[in-house]
């Protein structure tokens, strides 16, 4: 991340976490970190994927409680164990201060909170914000989208009364985050349909670049004098994950929100976080994970795109990961798992996959099969997946299944009208 190090602009952040340009239709990198990229499908080579539903005892899953009691907590293990790292349950000094609790705006149509989550009780430090806006009409408590944004909240809503955020200097510093229109929301849309949205930055948890967890929160879980966590134990990623159901322990106490209809989406990184984080807490009744990629719903045995080798390598970004998952780089296909398998452990909760059809280093097409292959954990509580075998076409609506999968005209991005389909799927199997 020496790009991100050299300046502290967020726009400029906007494209370094990508490594092609969100704002572009060129050419993918054909090398990332000196490492040879393939987008020819007659080189993907063959591979054979692990069985979601083949205990580890040989014996095979026919019904639903077997997999939720039996083979759903092995491939949570493989994961803890392999790729994102085992992380600690909620801190002991857990609070919240609602300082706004409950502000008029968009001309009367919504209500506004913001919350302050500390995870230590020193309250200078290891904190993130949390913005709510909330359906004003609501005669019940609303379903809601919490969006975990690369982007400090004061950027994210055009909204005068947001508490400025905060951003990262080279050293460790927590500074005010510099004006931006990247990861912008349009509120009223959702609030147009009975349904709240919250947002928090990624960045509160813990800083995106190598020696982040200096200053985050896995800096406080290091043992006996570590200066990282154990080669099973979490990476930044987990981190991020951690910090979402620090945010869902919030939503539960909003007596304004039902806490059972609560969608949790990201992009990118934040796509894979998502899904880790929906896996690890069920309490997120819907995941919508876009971009994901390489290490989230893109089949990694696919040699297309991005590899674990690219995404591992010490340049890029090996500490979003548990040290064991580098063992891998070399040998995908002794991966006990693949991205097949962290979609299933969302079942039997919705999950949208969104994806873009020029998103090469993402591997839109592995995602698919991802999904496909993924199918049969979903049967097994008598719903659908995609429900074929044949790549459908950008723009394809017919697949908004309980696993979903839906693609835009488009490369590595979330445009406005995959918000428009995101408010579509939670009305199909929220409201």
């Amino acid at each position: 991340m020496r790009t991100y190090l050299s300046t502290i602009s967020l726009l400029y952040l906007a494209f370094s976490l990508f490594p092609t340009n969100v704002f572009s239709q060129n050419a993918p990198p054909t090398v990332v970190a000196g490492i040879p990229v393939n987008y020819d499908e007659a080189l993907v080579g063959s591979y054979t994927l692990p069985e979601p539903l083949i205990l580890q005892n040989g014996n095979k899953v026919t019904d639903a409680d077997s997999w939720l009691n039996k083979r759903r907590p092995e491939i949570i293990r493989l994961y803890e164990e392999n790729q994102f790292g085992k992380m600690p349950p909620a801190p002991a000094d857990l609070s919240f201060d609602v300082f706004d609790k409950g502000t008029l705006v968009f001309n009367g149509t919504a209500i506004r909170k913001q919350v302050t989550i500390y995870f230590t009780k020193d309250t200078s430090s290891h904190k993130m914000e949390l913005l709510i806006y909330l359906p004003a009409k609501a005669t019940k408590p609303s379903p809601l989208l919490l969006n975990f944004s690369f982007s400090a909240n004061s950027n994210v809503v055009d909204d005068d009364g947001i508490k400025p955020g905060k951003t990262w200097s080279p050293d460790g510093k927590r500074i005010p985050a510099p004006k931006s229109n990247f990861g912008k929301l349009n509120i009223e849309q959702f609030i147009t349909e009975g349904i709240g949205i919250a947002t928090l930055c990624y960045t509160d948890i813990e800083p995106d670049f190598k020696n982040g967890i200096n200053f985050g929160i896995r800096s406080l879980y290091l043992k006996d004098g570590a200066t990282q966590p154990k080669s099973n134990e979490w990476g930044a990623i987990a981190s991020w994950s951690w910090g979402l159901s620090r945010a869902m322990d919030y939503l539960e106490t909003d007596k304004n929100i039902d806490s059972k209809r609560i969608a949790v989406t990201g992009a990118s990184r934040l796509g894979k976080t998502v899904l880790w984080a929906g896996a690890k807490d069920t309490r997120f009744a819907m995941v919508i994970a876009s971009i994901s990629g390489e290490g989230g719903a893109a089949l990694s045995r696919r040699n297309y795109g991005e590899t674990i080798k690219h995404i591992t390598d010490t340049s890029r970004y090996h500490y979003q990961f548990a040290a064991n998952y580098h063992n891998f780089s070399d040998r995908v296909n002794e991966l006990p798992m693949d991205g097949h398998m962290l979609i299933s452990l969302i079942a039997p909760r919705p999950l949208l996959l969104q994806t873009g059809n020029s998103d090469l280093w993402s591997d839109p097409r592995g995602e698919f099969l991802a999904a496909v292959a993924a199918e049969p954990v979903y049967n097994l509580f008598g719903l659908k997946g995609p429900g074929t075998t044949t790549m459908p076409e950008t723009g394809d609506k017919r697949l908004l299944n309980p696993l979903g999968y839906y693609m835009h005209e488009g490369g590595h991005s979330v445009l406005p009208e995959d918000w428009k389909i995101f408010i579509e799927y939670m009305k199909k199997y929220l409201l």
